[in-house]
């Protein structure tokens, strides 16, 4: 009998049934009105957490700093010198003003009689240079610095006595041919 009465409710009360789901966080708020209505202080509260994006965004600093410092620019083999001696910059800014004028003044002697000697001599000093760029290399490498500072100044002066030897010559070869010029009757 009472299962005819329960079937009979249920068949009356068809439709008129509550199914929808609750929003979001009714449980919290449910529980939060029982303890307050019971003078209840609820000790575990989720609080949102700041510590978690905090540590990702470290986490992706930190990987963006070592891939910069991995990947990044390298200083140039002349800033390396200078670093570790800075007075090389200036002896070389020194001589490179000083050869540099006397390649250009060796450029201008250039002629058939001395074409030769030009090319060869600027042949010799691309040698030295490619010398000079390669005791940079070993100072940077960690090599005796005294000592390959001494070979880079004797490289500068080499090339500067280079110049001035075939800067001599080619005022030789002027000469000469002036005297013959001079000494020729037609």
């Amino acid at each position: 009998m009472k299962k005819d009465n329960l079937d009979h409710l249920f068949e009356r009360l068809q439709g008129e049934f509550d199914v929808e789901e609750p929003q979001g966080g009714h449980q919290e708020r449910f529980l939060e009105k029982l303890n307050q209505s019971q003078g209840t202080v609820a000790l575990h509260k989720k609080k949102t957490s700041w510590w978690k994006p905090m540590s990702i965004a470290a986490s992706i600093a930190l990987v963006a700093l070592l891939g910069y410092q991995a990947f990044g620019p390298q200083p140039t083999l002349k800033q390396q010198v200078t670093e570790i001696a800075p007075e090389v910059s200036k002896t070389e800014f020194y001589f490179a003003n000083l050869i540099e004028e006397q390649v250009a003044e060796l450029k201008d002697e250039k002629t058939p009689e001395t074409a030769q000697l030009v090319d060869d001599t600027l042949a010799q000093l691309a040698k030295l240079d490619k010398d000079y760029q390669s005791l940079e290399q070993d100072l940077v490498d960690g090599g005796d610095s005294k000592i390959i500072l001494s070979a880079m100044i004797t490289n500068f002066q080499t090339r500067i006595d280079l110049l001035k030897e075939v800067l001599s010559q080619i005022e030789n070869i002027k000469n000469l041919k002036t005297q013959n010029d001079e000494s020729f009757t037609i």
